[in-house]
């Protein structure tokens, strides 16, 4: 998939796509029915499938001490949707100029003018435009003045649940991974770069692998059992804590895990971690000794856990 960070980077040969709009944050059911149908619709025209998102998002931008926590990192949404089958995702930049946008120029100079749009995705409850007034009936007025297709993909539930991010957000606050997969198809995961930490995890004999996460998430923090693959390769167990590290004294959110046995040397490399069952909430501990012994005993709880579920789930996000 071609990843275009920028709307200052489109070319000419860009333009011309079926094209699917969205915030994609998880990449739940809903989401993929919308990808799912712009690669019919990219089948049928022989245009390139191509999704549009903004970072930040809008609710981000205009409120982001309000803003909720997103699902997944970036990192994990743009290799879920290089995963879907699309050929090019553009990321443009929410800005001022963006959100002042009336939902005609929305269409008029980003649709039609900067990405020619062959044919349109959206979900049923789409908006856009400033103060979100355009419509799904708006753009389907405006495709049809432009002469290009609209598609528009009704709800998509499991059981009597709408699939959306905020029900996500919702499951994985309370550490309802069972409900969290349902909505996404999968089970939750989050991919990142290993980076270098403090190495205490290696001085008390459970070496780390550290993934810097720069938004919070929306699961619940403590500790998990998770299972790991590497560079989307090998499948290790293992457990993992997300939290702020408050026995240290940090405030900065990170993603550690540990990996059973022995995966060798892991900076820099690709890191997929699913989350597969909640263990505790994160603890303040009176000293690392005390620490020391409750990470071996997450590990063993863990081990005990992944045992009963010998089937290796994790699949490149």
């Amino acid at each position: 998939m071609e990843l275009i960070r920028g709307l200052q980077n489109l070319r000419d040969s860009h333009r011309g796509c079926v094209l699917t709009i969205g915030n994609f944050d998880g990449m739940h059911l809903g989401h993929r029915a919308l990808v799912a149908r712009t690669l019919d619709g990219a089948r049928r025209t022989g245009l390139p499938a191509t999704a549009l998102t903004f970072e930040p998002s809008p609710r981000e931008y205009f409120s982001p001490a309000d803003a909720p926590p997103r699902v997944q990192t970036f990192r994990t949404k743009i290799a879920a949707l290089a995963g879907s089958g699309l050929q090019r995702t553009v990321v443009a930049r929410f800005s001022k100029a963006v959100a002042s946008m009336s939902a005609d120029e929305f269409v008029d100079q980003l649709l039609v003018k900067t990405l020619g749009v062959g044919a349109v995705v959206v979900g049923d409850d789409f908006r856009y435009g400033s103060h979100r007034a355009g419509t799904v009936q708006t753009l389907r007025d405006a495709a049809e003045h432009h002469g290009f297709e609209l598609g528009v993909v009704d709800k998509v539930c499991v059981g009597n649940e709408r699939c959306s991010s905020t029900a996500l957000r919702e499951a994985l606050s309370v550490s309802d991974l069972a409900r969290a997969a349902r909505l996404l198809g999968r089970p939750y995961s989050v991919l990142g770069r290993v980076r270098r930490g403090l190495q205490l995890g290696r001085t008390l004999g459970m070496p780390t692998a550290n993934i810097d996460l720069f938004r919070p998430l929306a699961l619940r923090q403590g500790v998990y059992a998770v299972r790991c693959r590497v560079d989307r390769g090998t499948v290790w167990d293992g457990v993992a804590s997300l939290g702020i590290r408050p026995t240290l004294g940090l405030t900065r959110c990170l993603l550690e895990a540990h990996l059973f046995g022995e995966p060798g040397d892991l900076y820099g490399h690709e890191l997929i971690v699913e989350f597969c069952a909640w263990l505790r909430p994160e603890l303040k501990f009176s000293s690392l000794d005390e620490l020391s012994a409750r990470m071996q005993q997450d590990a063993d709880d863990a081990r005990r856990i992944l045992a009963l579920s010998m089937h290796k789930t994790t699949e490149p996000t």
